[in-house]
């Protein structure tokens, strides 16, 4: 399902527990509404707080994307749930490391290895 909010295009696809959302487009103007909260708009439309988010088509996670990606994290955290990233760039791996949120941002390389996280490929979490 592709969901356009003003200035945001994201791919939005409901997996067993997991919600995937590909960020496809970000905003050019900084008035758009915020991702945080575009994201955890969909996370409530399809009751989850399980989200794998790819972020294979953003070429550098600015300041304010940062800041955005910390704020879902906290959200999701406060209703018991996961946060996980793939398809970061290297570049990008580096920006989150410099910022100390390599721990809270670890990179995964596909959905599939997101959802699995550190366990078992027969027992996802």
């Amino acid at each position: 399902m592709l969901a356009i909010a003003p200035g945001w295009e994201l791919a939005v696809e409901r997996g067993p527990d997991w919600l995937w959302v590909r960020i496809l487009k970000a905003p050019e103007a900084r008035e758009a509404p915020p991702l945080a909260d575009e994201v955890w708009e969909q996370l409530c439309r399809h009751f989850t707080y399980r989200l794998v988010l790819e972020l294979d088509q953003i070429p550098v996670l600015d300041s304010c994307l940062i800041g955005q990606l910390v704020q879902l994290y906290k959200r999701i955290r406060e209703h018991d749930g996961v946060l996980r990233v793939c398809g970061l760039s290297a570049y990008n791996r580096q920006v989150l490391h410099t910022c100390n949120l390599g721990s809270h941002f670890p990179d995964y390389h596909d959905r599939e290895e997101a959802v699995m996280g550190s366990r078992c490929p027969h027992r996802p979490r």
